[in-house]
């Protein structure tokens, strides 16, 4: 039983580091780049998806502490390493960031304006969305919106 508990913890602190990395190459590379007002925090706790958190940590713990072949579990680290590290580049976290967050050709209505254009990101009170008609970036607030 200790065993198992120490892989889930093993696997959930490298599951962690690698989330911390990708979420930073996101907001470096996506949040930034289109000037979204948002704090890091925030985007990591709204965003995190916890069953792909806790099964990838049950994977990694897993391999860590029960694989006896220290060669496999040395190529799973990195390769998993790589994969978080790998959004602190430019495109890749811009690409990552457009698949997570960016939704085409939406639109929204309040009580006297209808908008059409992209949904850059959807966050908790706001959503930061491009307007064809406008041609720039506005910021919607939820309550408002139908």
């Amino acid at each position: 039983m200790t065993k198992f508990i120490t892989a889930l913890l093993t696997g959930m602190l490298i599951t962690f580091i690698v989330d911390f990395f990708i979420f930073l190459g996101i907001k470096q590379n996506y949040i930034d780049f289109y000037e979204i007002d948002l704090y890091y925090n925030i985007l990591f706790a709204d965003n995190q998806n916890f069953l792909i958190y806790f099964s990838v940590s049950i994977i990694l713990g897993f391999i860590v502490i029960y694989v006896a072949n220290k060669k496999l579990t040395l190529i799973s680290l990195a390769l998993v390493s790589i994969i978080g590290l790998s959004t602190l580049i430019e495109s890749i976290g811009h690409d990552v960031g457009k698949m997570m967050f960016m939704k085409k050709n939406i639109t929204y209505k309040d009580s006297k304006h209808t908008f059409y254009g992209d949904v850059y990101y959807d966050g908790r009170t706001t959503i930061h969305f491009y307007d064809n008609e406008l041609q720039r970036m506005i910021i919607l607030q939820k309550d408002l919106i139908k």
